[in-house]
Formats: C-alpha cells, structure tokens, sequence
C-alpha cells in the first residue's frame, strides 16, 4: 500500500490505525450483521460508540461534572450562528478578538445576532499573529469573549489565553486536543472534527452546562443548546460514523499518552520544520515567532513562479496539500496530531534539495 504525505488543512490526515480499524469493520461491525453506517442511532451497537466519544473527550480534557460534551452538525461555521443565538442576549454586548480569516467570519455572523464589540484586531498583521491577552480591551458585563485559538490559513496561534470575567469562547477546530490547557477556563469551546478528530460531518462542542439555561425561548427548538444537551446530542439522527472515527480518533489518542503526550510530538514536529525555514533566507515564514502555529506551518518562498515549481515538484514525490490558502498564497504545511514526525522530515530533505536546485 503506498500513501502519500497529506499536508492538507482539513479534512485531513488520520491515523493509519483508525483508518485500518474502520475498514475491518465497515460491512459487519462487531458481528451485528449490518454495518455502523446502517444502523439505529437508538440501538446499543451505536449506543456503546457515542457513550465512549463523550467518555473519551471528557478524560482527554479533564472535564468535570458541570461540563457537557455535545456532537452536532453544520461545522464550525454553524457555530458561529449558534454561539450568540444562545449566549448574547438582548441588549448585552458579545466581545471578539479578530485575529484573522476565521475570526472575522465568526464576527460577520455574531452582527447579525447582535451587538459585538472586537477588542482587539490583528486581521491585517504582517508577519501574522494573533493578539495577546493584555492587548484585549474587554467590555464590562459582556455576555462572553470569544477567541479564535488557530488561525490555519495565517499560521498564527495562541500561546497563552486571557483570563476573564464573562464566559470565555473558543474556536478550536484546527487545534483542538493538540495540546494541555485548563478546560475550565472556558465556558464553550466547538471544533469542526476534520483537521485533529476525525472526519467533516461532526463538530465537537464543550460547554458548562448552565451556559445553556441563557437562550431565549424565541431561538428555534433545533439552535438551542440546551436541546441538544438534554437529548444527549440525539434530538434528531447524528452522523452516527463521523462520531464512530472521532470515538477511534480518540481512543488512539489516549493509547499514545493523552494530549501531553502529543503536544510534545507536535512541538517537535513544528520546530524541525520551523528551523528549516529559518535556516535561509530563501524560505521565509509567515507568521511572527512567538505566534507560530504547531498545527500550519506557513511560509513564503522568493517568488510566486518558484512556489508553484515547489507545489509541483513536492506534489510528484508524494508531499500533497501544500499550496496555501486561495486569499494568501504561498506554502502551508499542516501537521495535525496524526500526521507522522517522518513526513516532516521528509519535508525537510526536499525543501534542502530544492533550494539547492533553485537558490
């Protein structure tokens, strides 16, 4: 079997294992008879997969009682909607860091809900980053904050995240369960699964549950949080395989050591691909040094013609998903939980090999 490197930013790369796991067990699972994709959201052979995802989650972040770990649809994107749907109120104001493409969409959606204040913005940053928490300036009585913690197409992450008074809201979906941090700092946190748990079709939402008590009986029975929570993310028919791979996802996960555990292999993966870049002046990365993401590693090459002879050439030897993003251009490496520390290696030896062909 030969598989190639995918760099892709999502959907993305995942565990061979997983991957192996579900093809034995795709047409006959477990011996039912029927395969995962064919049977009741009802019945005990899915009843058993959605209780060890939630299980699983819960262990990961160290969740306590007062948390509920949610599997809807519509992606990160719904969220945007749903967020402030469920959560500002009339009257109140919602804060919002921009700290690029996926904030401000974020952003766009909460103004149709209602009134948002960005307190801080740093869309437009050259090198790219992201703001720091004392750059927030937060509005008293806000009903939440809300923080973009990756920027994929930028390459800009957040080290370290603010403290504050109003619930705190975090988009992670490209680096959710990448790295340690203390759940209990935010209020909710969603993450569309197809970059670090698994395929498109679920979002992963973590909230405390009296967040869910705030909505307003005027937002439809299907946007509430609160619906959902007390349906056991079964109101309507999940996607029943999406949440299977992330269950597969995760318990991989938990073999290798949990998320300390990979938050180090991630570190290391993003240094020796960071070092290469900052070895010559023929590549150039993108975002500034103390905001660089582990997950997409950007960076710029001396010429527009050159980046596509790169994308070119590495697409021929297997080195797939390389070109960046439509509004930016140039290169992204994205190197997700799953993808392997031999892929960035690999990376490493061409880009050396090309620079020497092309410098």
């Amino acid at each position: 079997m030969s598989r190639v490197y995918n760099f892709s930013a999502g959907p993305a790369i995942l565990p061979l294992d997983v991957l192996k796991q579900a093809q034995e067990e795709l047409v006959d699972y477990k011996g039912c008879g029927m395969s995962l994709l064919e049977v009741s959201h009802r019945g005990k052979e899915y009843d058993a997969v959605h209780q060890e995802a939630v299980a699983n989650v819960t262990k990961l972040m160290g969740l306590p009682e007062d948390y509920s770990v949610l599997f809807l649809q519509g992606g990160a994107s719904g969220q945007f909607a749903m967020v402030p749907m469920n959560l500002l109120g009339e009257g109140q104001v919602a804060d919002y860091a921009n700290s690029g493409a996926w904030a401000s969409k974020a952003i766009k959606e909460a103004k149709i809900v209602g009134k948002v204040n960005v307190v801080a913005d740093t869309s437009k940053a050259l090198p790219t980053r992201v703001p720091q928490p004392e750059d927030l300036k937060l509005t008293p009585g806000a009903a939440y904050v809300h923080i973009t913690s990756n920027e994929t197409i930028s390459g800009a992450q957040w080290k370290t995240f603010p403290t504050t008074e109003a619930p705190l809201v975090a988009d992670m979906s490209s680096d959710m369960l990448s790295r340690p941090f203390d759940a209990k700092q935010f209020g909710l946190i969603y993450a569309g699964a197809q970059k670090n748990l698994g395929p498109a079709g679920v979002v992963l939402v973590v909230m405390k549950k009296d967040l869910a008590e705030r909505v307003s009986d005027k937002v439809p029975v299907y946007y509430r949080y609160k619906t959902h929570l007390e349906e056991n993310s079964l109101y309507n028919t999940p996607p029943c395989y999406s949440i299977y791979i992330l269950m597969l996802v995760t318990r991989w996960l938990l073999k290798l050591g949990g998320v300390e555990a990979i938050a180090k292999i991630n570190r290391e993966k993003a240094g020796r691909l960071y070092a290469a870049i900052d070895a010559t002046p023929f590549y150039r990365g993108t975002a500034e040094p103390s905001c660089r993401s582990d997950m997409n590693v950007t960076f710029r090459l001396p010429s527009e013609p050159l980046e596509e002879t790169f994308i070119k050439e590495a697409s021929a030897q297997g080195f797939k998903g390389l070109k960046g993003h439509r509004a930016v251009g140039g290169i992204r490496a994205s190197i997700y939980n799953a993808f392997p520390a031999e892929g960035v290696d690999a990376l490493v030896s061409f880009m050396k090999e090309f620079e020497k062909r092309n410098g």
